[in-house]
């Protein structure tokens, strides 16, 4: 993995360290808990996405991918938004599954937004039932992520957020995306999804934070936030 004697992984973390804002590294420690602070270079997201863009149309693209894991969480990034570049369906599925294993985060996770599926969501169907069925934190909120985002449309069943229902966790990276994904579907398909609320479908935690997230929401009715804060769990 070369470029004219230069490695390329440290020709990467070279030009990525020339972006670096101190301040915005500092600021990330708080925001992306999970992650050692000695793996934040901090690089601001709109230049990680515009160094992405060449690197993506670059010879040693593949040669970053498949060079796993990666040093630094900026690089994790750069991987993230060259994955969601890629066109060619079959190919992002083999990238994002080879990568997914290495997410530590849930702005890797969640900011990894691949194009081609967005072209033939139920060819991806079957991938995001392996990635919910995994015990990794971040491929099962990966998963729940892709859900929400391609399957609250004209192509919704209720079989989608009984497989978010069904899902038991305790870690709150987790939940958080199946609270995420119950309070965009109550704002999506309203009258389909209230039931799981009203009937308490969900772990008390979860429950409660889906409502919190909905109410929040500005997609959501003042009558049916109303109608929400009555569903609460009261606190044991």
């Amino acid at each position: 993995m070369t470029e004219t004697g230069i490695n390329v992984r440290e020709r990467i973390v070279s030009d990525l360290f020339s972006l670096r804002d101190p301040k915005y590294a500092e600021g990330q420690k708080n925001i992306i808990p999970t992650v050692d602070p000695k793996r934040l270079i901090g690089v601001r997201t709109p230049a990680l996405r515009d160094y992405a863009k060449k690197l993506y149309k670059s010879e040693h693209a593949e040669a970053f991918l498949s060079d796993l894991p990666h040093t630094y969480f900026d690089e994790d990034q750069v991987h993230a938004f060259v994955i969601s570049l890629e066109r060619d369906f079959e190919k992002c599925v083999r990238q994002v599954e080879a990568f997914l294993p290495y997410v530590d985060n849930w702005a890797t996770c969640d900011q990894m937004l691949p194009k081609a599926f967005k072209k033939d969501p139920e060819r991806l169907l079957p991938h995001i039932r392996k990635w919910i069925a995994s015990a990794e934190t971040y491929t099962i909120r990966f998963g729940v992520k892709e859900l929400m985002e391609h399957f609250l449309g004209d192509n919704f069943s209720t079989e989608y957020p009984d497989m978010v229902a069904d899902i038991r966790s305790d870690e709150y990276y987790v939940n958080m995306m199946r609270a995420w994904y119950f309070a965009t579907a109550l704002a999506k398909q309203h009258d389909m999804v209230l039931p799981y609320i009203e009937e308490k479908k969900l772990d008390d935690w979860t429950h409660n934070k889906a409502i919190q997230k909905s109410i929040e929401s500005y997609r959501i009715t003042d009558e049916q936030k109303a109608y929400l804060r009555t569903l609460k769990v009261p606190k044991k």
